[in-house]
């Protein structure tokens, strides 16, 4: 039996606040573990808290082609991705902390926004069929490409963007954390056909 087809696996479009509550706390834990090492520690016990992204899941849910799905597995959330149309502009990185991205090139695509699975959870084939329901979404919405953004040194995240037809198209966005540390996000690309 396919992962899809077991009893009990549930995606569901995010629009109540224990929906978003959820997802911000699989982005948390997510988040704390793919950027450990990348940015500093005070500043992540800081702002990294589990109910950082509660508002943010919810202004992209009243967006129009924007979407926060929620994956459980008998009732437990155990992944989260949002996606819609690219972000331009400067953009709230949740928590306040606004980002000016760079997507001149990229008016009209799709984007894979955020991607998280709680921690203990990976290695399950839970991210398989949160992304192809993403990407399956975003074709629907008439996307005909799509990009994400990993951090450079995120090689696990890489291989299994790879595996799923993404490829880094050479450019990158820099993001700045205070004081001083700046993370490489990687801009993986992908034909929706």
């Amino acid at each position: 039996m396919e992962l899809r087809d077991r009893p009990g696996l549930e995606i569901v479009e995010a629009s109540t606040q224990e929906h978003f509550r959820a997802m911000s706390l699989i982005h948390a834990q997510g988040w704390r573990a793919a950027y450990r090492d990348a940015v500093p520690a005070d500043w992540m016990a800081e702002h990294i808290t589990d109910d950082r992204w509660v508002e943010t899941f919810r202004d992209y849910a009243e967006r129009p082609r924007f979407h926060c799905f929620l994956l459980l597995d008998e009732g437990k959330p155990v992944s989260c991705i949002t996606c819609g149309p690219a972000r331009i502009g400067e953009q709230n990185h949740g928590g306040g902390m606004l980002i000016q991205f760079d997507a001149s090139g990229y008016e009209g695509w799709g984007e894979v926004i955020s991607f998280y699975t709680m921690p203990g959870e990976t290695g399950k084939g839970y991210g398989a069929l949160l992304m192809d329901h993403c990407l399956s979404q975003l074709r629907a919405d008439g996307f005909r490409q799509a990009y994400l953004f990993v951090l450079r040194e995120n090689e696990g995240a890489r291989r299994f963007y790879a595996a799923h037809g993404f490829a880094w198209d050479g450019t990158h966005q820099d993001i700045p954390f205070p004081p001083d540390t700046v993370c490489v996000d990687l801009r993986y690309v992908k034909d929706l056909g």
